[in-house]
């Protein structure tokens, strides 16, 4: 006879995803356990003081594309969630030249208009563009996509329903959508502008997180997914949560709690339980067996199925799929205590500069060129960097008068041809402070302290297979019904009773929460159907 804690459901892993699972399950009534390996709540969506005073957002460092939904339906704002919008974007240059501009669209056009008077008249109708494209794509975000290769009229119907959308797009923008789904993010941006800096701050959203240049065909859509996200309503608007993005998952953690969750701390999950092809609960490192009936894991793919199961029990062909999921991060953080706020050389002084988004990527070309350096086994000489400083508007981050910088660095590839991560990750924080010296001259002088993370850290720190922040690349083959593996789209997975809910599952990463509150609606739908 079994023993051990009984559980509903357990939930594996305590980041945002995971906990927004585990708040939903609750909610319904189930009684529910989130384990999380580390010592605090969040995943990559973490805040660590990791000197006195100064609290690192580790990982993850400004939100937006969280869905509404969750945020009104788990009453975050009732648990201390608050975003402080980031409103500006400053791209400095190499030749004393910037591109600076706020979020209101005079003050845009202004800012472009000065280099370019067909890119300040086309930039308003790209943005247009975008948005609809967002308005078009949302209701796929929170659905549970249909097998495409199932029989079943319900399923069919479900496909139909899927093309809808179309209806509200006009003939030209459903071209126009095909096209962004397929071409690079610098050749579709080389079609609407001619300045170097717009179109390098722009194209960096197609890089991010993907082990792609902006010339690699895909990433015209990994740069709208990045549009995805709203704050009041307005597309591509971006925030820092108040206390860093940890104060998200502490909101999220506190919302399960409240509606009956039990989230642990310190409690690594050696091993998934089957038997009879039918996931029946958990075996932690220490030892201890927890019992349910639903097990929803918020790991990525590979490590939930060929870490935490027995490849043996399941199919051969799902685990073929799984091991060929390209999951190799490309990006590494660094994370700065300063003394005091930089000077950038083309633009010195404070000012509403350092409160919002910095690019270190002047054109397309340096962007892609950080990319060949990485494609053939090295971090890049020169990386694309961005940079932003939240304790100039969020004063809880660093001590007074003092501040901090997080940097998301691209390309940090998680194969090295030459040396081991271990060996190699100061000399990668090196090159990464020798680069934005080249933009604030005296950067060393108010460095207090630094924390470099490389993809390996990711993994080793963070449970990350690969360093890939988002649980996989985000292109076309690895999205929609592809997601993890064909066939296997909609959160459930070869093993009865197991699913999968975090960012690995449709509809992909970033701080969204969508995978985790889909996953909760199936398991909650399976249940009813079980009785349990």
């Amino acid at each position: 006879m079994q023993s051990g804690s009984r559980y509903d459901a357990i939930v594996i892993g305590a980041g945002h995803n995971g906990l927004v699972t585990g708040a939903y399950l609750a909610k319904a009534g189930k009684r529910v356990v989130v384990l999380e390996r580390r010592r605090i709540v969040g995943g990559a969506t973490t805040t660590d003081e990791i000197y006195p005073g100064f609290k690192f957002t580790v990982l993850s460092y400004v939100c937006s594309m969280l869905r509404p939904e969750v945020i009104r339906e788990l009453n975050l704002p009732a648990f201390g969630f608050k975003v402080i919008p980031q409103e500006c974007n400053f791209i400095p240059g190499l030749d004393g030249e910037y591109l600076f501009y706020r979020g209101d669209e005079e003050d845009t056009h202004n800012a472009v208009l000065k280099f370019s008077k067909r890119d300040a008249e086309a930039l308003p109708r790209f943005d247009a563009l975008m948005a609809r494209m967002c308005k078009f794509i949302q209701p796929l975000l929170t659905m549970t996509v249909p097998d495409i290769g199932s029989l079943n009229p319900f399923e069919l119907r479900k496909l139909l329903a899927l093309a809808a959308p179309l209806r509200e797009l006009s003939e030209e923008e459903v071209y126009e959508f095909a096209r962004i789904m397929t071409m690079s993010a610098a050749d579709y941006l080389d079609e609407w502008f001619e300045t170097d800096l717009l179109k390098a701050g722009l194209s960096a959203s197609g890089v991010i997180g993907t082990f792609l240049g902006p010339r690699s065909p895909g990433t015209a859509y990994v740069l709208l997914h990045h549009s995805f996200g709203e704050l009041d309503g307005a597309y591509r608007t971006w925030g820092y949560v108040r206390g860093g993005t940890g104060a998200l998952a502490e909101a999220i953690a506190n919302a399960a709690r409240h509606l009956g969750a039990e989230v642990r701390v310190n409690a690594p999950v050696r091993s998934i339980l089957v038997k009879d092809g039918r996931a029946i609960g958990v075996e932690l490192d220490t030892g201890e067996k927890l019992y349910a009936r639903v097990v929803a894991s918020s790991a990525d793919p590979k490590r939930t199925f060929l870490k935490l199961l027995e490849p043996s029990t399941l199919p051969q062909d799902f685990v073929r799929a799984i091991r060929n999921f390209n999951i190799e991060g490309s990006s590494g953080k660094v994370n700065l205590a300063l003394s005091r706020l930089p000077d950038f050389a083309v633009l010195p002084g404070n000012g509403p500069h350092l409160t919002g988004d910095v690019t270190i990527g002047p054109s397309m070309d340096y962007i892609e060129r950080a990319y060949e350096d990485a494609k053939y086994g090295d971090f890049s000489r020169r990386p694309y960097i961005d940079m932003c400083m939240p304790s100039a508007l969020d004063p809880t981050m660093a001590p007074p008068g003092k501040h901090i910088m997080s940097m998301f660095i691209q390309y940090a590839p998680y194969h090295l041809k030459k040396g081991t991560w271990p060996e190699r990750r100061e000399e990668f924080g090196d090159t990464v402070i020798d680069t934005i010296e080249e933009h604030i001259p005296k950067i060393r002088d108010i460095i207090l302290h630094r924390q470099v993370v490389s993809p390996w850290d990711m993994e080793q720190d963070f449970g990350l297979t690969g360093g890939n922040i988002f649980h996989g690349e985000l292109t076309p083959n690895q999205l929609l019904f592809f997601r993890p593996a064909p066939g296997w789209a909609r959160y459930r997975t070869p093993v009865k009773g197991l699913y999968l809910c975090g960012s690995g599952a449709h509809p992909g990463g970033g701080i969204m929460g969508a995978p985790g509150r889909s996953a909760a609606r199936e398991i909650l739908k399976d249940m009813s159907i079980w009785k349990v």
